[in-house]
């Protein structure tokens, strides 16, 4: 992969406490608090439904018709990752972290667990806050760990392995009050937070990638302040003033996006990031150097950091083409051997229900003003009982079937035809799930086969 950048970018490091801190209470936090229970496990038939609010475990076990395999269970919730036998549920394998599980961990061919876990007593937090970043190995030792929280900034939500052994993570900045007003923000007075995407090189921690949203903002409020332009003319830029009431519901604290997953595509060297607060994936050129990536030109794409491409909700850009789709998002994901997306969408518009879409991303990732840019829908699946108003996703498994993480309910698996054949339920705050094939090599490494 080509990497043209020598850029560093000084990272912060928090002393290691034994207390781990909790998340703050907000309406859209993306991570959970531990039950007060454990029921035990109620297994059900091949029939489908969802339980009652007393039926835990597996419900719906159709095995001639489900993919065979485990699933990785993201449960910070219950500060829980292991590996879930599918067919009663319980863990085959789970690994004890030395902090709490911030959110996602995902396994490799090695065996090893790449992990997100929370800093104690972090500057600033918000749900699905990080701020550490470890590779565990088989043996359950850990490799090596990246401190990224300080008064400043923190790493959050998600972390992606690179093709050159790096790690991709997102990070919330802090912008002070006064210097936020010069930017032409026109909310409450008050630091506000922003994305950032950070490259770093595990083996001396040193960032050297950087894209930081603020290089690409516009606002039409003040034409004496920078960023000023029209938002509708100017698609590729972030509205910094961008609020939308139905999905940030009593929500005043200076987060204002919300970013809440990155997805690397290593054919093009893109990367596409899931914003909660706008309705919208993102779509970064990762081809740039850091100082291409903080300009309006350069990259593969020649357009630098401003946004390649963007969905889900054309209003966040004052477009009046294309149908909005999304209400606070999810987890997009590629389906294998395509330019299809799905993406995980919790409808919190209305109460629910939530739905999954996939999405037919277009070959040429045009953005243009006053265009329908918006990629077509091609299957989607939705049911009255599937809602989770926080953190879930969805998966397209080997067999044709979607695995789909219900954040406050657990995991369904469906067919193309939208049949139930796999549905386990517990207490607990369920991230994501990832599948893994019967014949992961890590599986024989962990002692599982």
């Amino acid at each position: 992969m080509k990497r043209t950048s020598s850029y560093v970018y000084a990272l912060f490091m928090l002393l290691l406490f034994v207390a781990c801190s909790k998340d703050e209470a907000t309406p859209d936090a993306d991570a959970g608090t531990p039950p007060t229970e454990n029921p035990g496990d109620d297994t059900g038939g091949d029939n489908g439904g969802t339980g009652t609010d007393e039926t835990y475990g597996v419900l719906v076990n159709a095995k001639s018709k489900r993919q065979d395999g485990y699933v990785l269970v993201n449960d910070p919730g219950n500060n829980r990752v292991y590996i879930m036998d599918k067919d009663n549920g319980t863990a085959a394998v789970e690994w004890e972290l030395p902090f709490h599980l911030g959110n996602d961990a995902k396994l490799l061919e090695n065996g090893s667990l790449l992990v997100s876990m929370r800093a104690p007593s972090p500057a600033f937090n918000f749900g699905g806050f990080g701020g550490k970043i470890a590779l565990i190995d088989a043996n359950k030792s850990q490799v090596w760990n990246i401190d990224l929280a300080s008064e400043e900034l923190i790493a959050h939500h998600d972390v992606v392995p690179l093709p050159n052994g790096n790690v991709l993570t997102m990070l919330w900045e802090k912008t002070g009050s006064d210097l936020a007003a010069t930017l032409g923000y026109t909310g409450q007075q008050q630091a506000v937070y922003t994305e950032s995407l950070v490259e770093i090189d595990p083996g001396s921690g040193e960032v050297v990638w950087k894209w930081d949203s603020r290089d690409h903002l516009v606002q039409d409020t003040d034409p004496e302040l920078p960023y000023y332009g029209a938002v509708a003319e100017a698609p590729g830029k972030i509205d910094i003033n961008y609020r939308d009431e139905v999905v940030t519901t009593n929500l005043d604290n200076g987060d204002l996006m919300h970013a809440n997953a990155v997805v690397y595509d290593a054919a093009n060297d893109l990367i596409y990031m899931s914003v909660n607060y706008f309705s919208e994936v993102w779509v970064i050129d990762h081809s740039t150097t850091s100082q291409e990536a903080a300009a309006a030109l350069g990259g593969n794409m020649g357009k630098g950091g401003d946004l390649v491409y963007r969905f889900g909700n054309p209003e966040a850009y004052d477009n009046p083409q294309g149908d909005r789709l999304f209400f606070n998002n999810h987890s997009p994901r590629f389906v294998p051997g395509t330019d299809h997306m799905l993406v995980f969408v919790n409808g919190n518009q209305n109460g629910g229900p939530s739905v999954v879409y996939e999405l037919d991303l277009p070959n040429d990732l045009a953005l243009q003003p006053g265009t329908d840019n918006e990629p077509a829908v091609v299957w989607e699946f939705s049911h009255p009982d599937m809602y989770s108003p926080k953190v879930s996703g969805a998966q397209r498994l080997p067999n044709g079937n979607t695995l789909i993480a219900i954040g406050t309910y657990g995991y369904w698996e469906v067919t193309p035809d939208k049949e139930v054949v796999w549905q386990f339920r517990e207490q607990g705050f369920f991230w994501r799930g990832y599948h893994i094939d019967v014949n992961d090599p890590a599986l024989d490494l962990l002692g599982v086969n």
